[in-house]
């Protein structure tokens, strides 16, 4: 391709953005119409959307999967799409307040609650959505399972008090954030992006010393992810090291003693064993 192509298909693709018309290829378009036709996708659109793109796909022929994918040994399939998740997230972004009811244990709803929601957040590890909201019922800034959701509806909300509950959340989490510091031992700088992919889902800065050669994270999180930032530790072993941080550095010495006395080996013993 000569520059001037370059230069023409570049000022092609910035128009295109700037009226908001998105290119699709054959694959993407054939993949699309495939994905339709699981059963999640009726709760993953709403009916209007969800015609509308299988009217716009009715000419493309579906992706066939057939002979080029075996699926073999699989586990019970989970559901990864929550029906909740469309109308909560609608309530989150037009800042409306919401009407919870909890289902008890012998299956008949709880009484209701009344919040804010704000934010849908979804556990790799648990395969569950979480909504993180604050009760005006409970005063607190509270994080329940979508399951326990017997069922939720909008309901109106002054700006006043969404903008006064909102502050009092930002309040929550400030007074709930944690900070470490980590430091990558030397040796294992070639070990960086990994090691950062083990932090990736939390707010971090990374610095670089000359002189030591070695980088440092700056790890922000809030208070009951401690545990889970602890794990992450445990999983890197010996390349990092807590440099700031009282509470996880107590952890990890608590969790390192009561490793040693499975072994019935002290501190002691062990560093006169490597000397």
């Amino acid at each position: 391709m000569n520059p001037f192509e370059k230069i023409f298909n570049y000022r092609v693709t910035s128009r295109m953005e700037d009226t908001g018309v998105f290119l699709s290829t054959s694959h993407e378009r054939s993949w699309l119409k495939l994905m339709l036709g699981h059963p999640s996708a009726a709760a993953a659109f709403s009916g209007v959307t969800l015609e509308k793109l299988q009217t716009l796909l009715a000419q493309e022929a579906p992706l066939n999967l057939a002979g080029d994918l075996i699926h073999k040994g699989s586990t019970q399939e989970v559901q990864v799409y929550h029906p909740l998740v469309r109308v909560l997230r609608r309530s989150i972004q037009n800042h409306q307040g919401i009407q919870v009811s909890m289902g008890l244990n012998n299956g008949q709803p709880g009484p209701e609650q009344s919040g804010l929601p704000y934010r849908l957040e979804y556990s790799m590890v648990k395969r569950e959505w979480y909504l993180l909201w604050y009760s005006w019922t409970r005063r607190d800034f509270m994080s329940i399972r979508l399951q326990k959701i017997a069922a939720v509806c909008e309901i109106p909300a002054s700006p006043e008090l969404v903008r006064t509950t909102q502050a009092e959340i930002q309040r929550i989490l400030e007074s709930r954030r944690q900070c470490a510091v980590i430091e990558i031992l030397p040796g294992y700088n070639k070990e960086l992006s990994r090691i950062l992919y083990a932090f990736s889902c939390f707010e971090k800065e990374v610095r670089y010393d000359e002189e030591k050669d070695s980088y440092s994270i700056s790890l922000t999180y809030l208070g009951n992810e401690g545990e889970y930032v602890l794990s992450k530790m445990r999983f890197l072993g010996k390349r990092v090291k807590i440099v700031e941080g009282s509470w996880l550095k107590k952890r990890m010495r608590e969790s390192a003693l009561k490793a040693l006395a499975l072994y019935q080996a002290s501190p002691d013993q062990t560093q006169s064993s490597q000397e």
